[in-house]
Parts: structure tokens; C-alpha cells; sequence
């Protein structure tokens, strides 16, 4: 069985959709326990990838290939699950802030931090702090992640901690940035914490839920 989940993590890092899909189901048809298949497969396959991204082996788009083949095995393992049977590293919501649209780093360090074992709950792009509070008070995470690719949106993520602070709200999550015109000294300066790229990211959150 072990040479089927290799088959499976190796087919994640090279993006075939089609064949995770296939492993998968075949994995199941064999009588594999679903959360086995998630540890012994999926989540070594995604895991490769972000060490292969931080090494600069991999780049974005294959990354995100890399992600939707990973999902594509998730969605038939999803179903059979029982609540609790999987164990999550945290829980992880994260939202590009008000006035921005961008898209692509906040999916990379999402898909990244869910082959790490995350659960990530993703409120998409241009999400104002009064919709990130609601969220909070709604799913409970454990890291709060904002993205800006804008230097003229950066300051949503301020009004956001500040939004969090003012709901009793702040002291229950940590709260992550990052961003092109994002910095350290920004981070420090609003309350949260920064990394520089995706694969920091996950092992920022990591550190984060240690601590926590």
C-alpha cells in the first residue's frame, strides 16, 4: 500500500489532477481509511511541494497545480470523514483586505498551509474589518491572515486589528500580514506578525500555534 500512496504524492508534486483522483478513489476501493490516505498521501505530496517552493525548485503555478490536485483528492476523502477524525494543525481564516484585489499570494499560502494540515476558511478579496470580525466571532480561528499588494490598502489591516482589538476578539487569535509593500516594521507597528512569502507563512503560523 505504501508504493500507492508514493504513486499519490508524487503525482500531487507533479500536478496531475486526473491521477490523484484516480489513486484516491483506488486507495479507497482497497479499503483504506480516508484519514490514512490524507497522512500518508496527500498531505506528504503537498508537503514535498512547499519544500520544493521554498527551495525555488517550484513556482507559483506549478504550486497551484500542485494545490487543485491535492483538492481533487480531498473532495472524495471529504464525504467519508467523521467530525474530529482527522486532527488540524488550527484553524485559519484569511481574507486580501478592503479595496484590494488581488488574489494569487493569500491562494498560495492558503493551499500551502492546508497541505501542512491547516483548516483554512478563505473570505476572498476586498474584505472590510467589520466582515473579518463577523468571521471571527462566527468559525473561531486560531491565525487570522490578511494580504495587500497595495501600499494604499495597507491600512485596512491596521483598521482591522484595530476592529479586532475593540471586539475583545484580539487576544483569542494571532494575527498574520503579508504582502508586496507589506514590512516587518509594519507588522510590529499595527500588532501582528509578518512573513515574507508563502513558505514562511506556514512555518510562521506554525511557531504561532507552538506558542499559542
Amino acid at each position: 500500500m505504501s508504493i500507492l500512496y508514493e504513486q499519490m504524492a508524487e503525482s500531487i508534486e507533479n500536478g496531475m489532477v486526473s491521477k490523484v483522483k484516480e489513486l484516491t478513489q483506488k486507495a479507497l476501493d482497497e479499503g483504506c481509511e480516508p484519514k490514512e490516505i490524507i497522512s500518508n498521501g496527500l498531505l506528504p505530496g503537498m508537503n514535498e511541494v512547499g519544500i520544493l517552493f521554498k527551495e525555488g525548485e517550484l513556482f507559483v503555478p506549478e504550486v497551484l497545480v500542485a494545490a487543485k490536485a491535492m483538492s481533487a483528492g480531498m473532495e472524495l476523502i471529504k464525504p467519508l470523514l467523521k467530525d474530529g477524525e482527522v486532527q488540524s494543525a488550527g484553524k485559519c481564516l484569511f481574507a486580501t483586505v478592503k479595496g484590494d484585489l488581488h488574489d494569487i499570494g493569500k491562494k498560495l499560502v492558503s493551499m500551502l498551509m492546508e497541505g501542512a494540515g491547516y483548516e483554512i476558511i478563505d473570505l476572498g478579496v476586498d474584505i472590510d474589518p467589520e466582515s473579518i470580525v463577523e468571521e471571527v466571532k462566527k468559525h473561531k480561528p486560531d491565525l487570522v491572515g490578511m494580504s495587500a499588494m497595495l501600499t494604499t490598502t495597507m491600512v485596512a489591516m491596521k483598521d482591522t486589528v484595530e476592529a479586532l482589538k475593540e471586539n475583545g476578539l484580539y487576544e483569542k487569535v494571532k494575527v498574520m500580514i503579508g504582502g508586496a509593500p507589506v514590512t516587518g516594521k509594519y507588522a510590529d507597528e499595527i500588532g501582528a506578525y509578518y512573513s515574507e512569502d508563502a513558505s514562511a507563512a506556514v512555518d510562521l503560523a506554525n511557531q504561532l500555534i507552538r506558542a499559542s
